[in-house]
């Protein structure tokens, strides 16, 4: 019985919460950057010079939740924290077709469990920019590679309050290098999207020793409908309503050479290097209010995923091997409330399936914009059932209500 009146408790809390209103503004962000999207309603704080040879855009975003945990065997637990805490910086310098875009983290989230030795996980992206016209963009810094749709998109432009399994698990994430992307966006006829990376394989803020590995990305994206409203690719939901139906079919594909992580660009250290493949295929689709996602996501190695200690050959460590499929849906309606559910599957592969489970997850999130995007109010029922190797199962759930605000 307390579970359910907390449940109700949280969505009516959303309720009453959304009668406040917010007179909006009708500004599209002028820099569009492709290898960093950012969901924005308007421009954030911007400063030009008076010979208009430099221009700062200043933005931050927060995400604060609470969140009620109960996983198989434990007991029930409450969790509060500032999931993220973002600040961004971008503009340009002597002339437009020379762009920066930097994002610093602070929440503890973002920035992880300091460790002896190791580097403090502050810088998100520090990226340059060339755009000598509105179809190419060359980059060259610390950014998101061209992977999956739902990494490629700003977590403040999410449904449900965090990401897939399937994302945390397969996703390429953010890694330094070279980036060339060839835009063809048309707003009624068919689009397409090349997009291309050379990067070091290490992911972001690596100092650690060198080595002859490098990762290369591509990705193809196609819009046979026309592009989204307002670059609706990047950002889940049709709270743009598109008028015709909308729809993005993408492939992406990474080899990572020689990678020293558990994930490629994120994990821990493997003992032993392992060069990783990885498959990113994605599907969207967007009409009058409705909006259908789904992806494939796998990674395998060029040797068994196992590493041991030299050292001390009891002890181990692998790569993350497998693959998984997330389905989600949604409808949002004219009083801008969402309702979301999502489905997703992971199946290990046979080198770690006595390691570690295969898992099912189910999500129900109800979403209220007050803001689009940037300011929203967020409840989300997750259950997730952990299949082992042995034939025991745990079944683990979570309800969360977060707020996340920003400009």
């Amino acid at each position: 019985m307390k579970k359910i009146l907390l449940i109700a408790t949280l969505l009516v809390s959303i309720s009453i919460s959304a009668q406040v209103t917010i007179q909006q503004t009708k500004h599209d962000n002028d820099i569009k950057l492709s290898a960093l999207p950012y969901y924005s309603f308007g421009k954030g704080i911007g400063i030009t010079s008076p010979d208009s040879l430099f221009q700062l855009n200043i933005r931050f975003r927060m995400q604060n939740r609470v969140t009620y945990i109960e996983n198989d065997g434990e007991n029930g637990a409450y969790d509060g924290q500032v999931r993220r805490l973002r600040l961004r910086f971008d503009g340009y310098v002597g002339n437009p077709k020379f762009l920066y875009a930097l994002q610093l983290s602070f929440a503890p989230g973002d920035v992880g469990e300091i460790k002896d030795g190791e580097n403090i996980n502050i810088i998100r992206d520090a990226v340059v920019f060339y755009r000598p016209n509105k179809h190419w963009n060359i980059s060259f810094g610390q950014t998101k590679l061209p992977g999956n749709r739902q990494r490629v998109n700003s977590s403040g432009g999410l449904q449900l309050t965090d990401r897939t399994i399937n994302n945390a698990k397969f996703t390429i994430d953010r890694d330094f290098g070279f980036q060339v992307h060839h835009l063809n966006e048309f707003k009624d006829k068919f689009s397409y999207n090349f997009k291309t990376a050379l990067s070091g394989g290490e992911g972001r803020n690596q100092t650690g020793k060198a080595d002859d590995g490098i990762a290369v990305t591509g990705k193809v994206e196609l819009f046979p409908l026309g592009a989204f409203t307002k670059d609706g690719t990047y950002f889940e939901g049709d709270i743009m309503r598109e008028k015709k139906p909308k729809l993005l079919v993408s492939g992406a594909f990474q080899q990572n050479n020689h990678a020293q992580r558990t994930q490629g660009q994120l994990g821990n250290d493997l003992f032993e290097r392992r060069t990783m493949k990885s498959v990113l295929l994605d599907a969207m689709f967007k009409y009058n209010g409705w909006a259908a996602m789904m992806s494939y996501m796998s990674r395998t190695t060029n040797e068994n995923a196992v590493t041991f200690n030299p050292d001390d050959i009891t002890e181990s460590n692998y790569a993350f091997v497998g693959s998984g499929f997330d389905y989600q849906a949604s409808y949002i309606t004219k009083t801008n409330y969402e309702f979301i559910a999502r489905y997703s599957i992971q199946k290990v592969g046979d080198d770690i399936q006595t390691l570690t489970p295969n898992t099912k997850e189910y999500s129900f999130g109800v979403t209220k914009y007050i803001w689009e995007h940037t300011f929203k109010l967020q409840a989300e029922l997750n259950y997730d059932t952990l299949d082992y190797f042995d034939g025991t199962s745990k079944n683990n759930w979570y309800l969360r209500f977060q707020v996340e605000i920003g400009i």
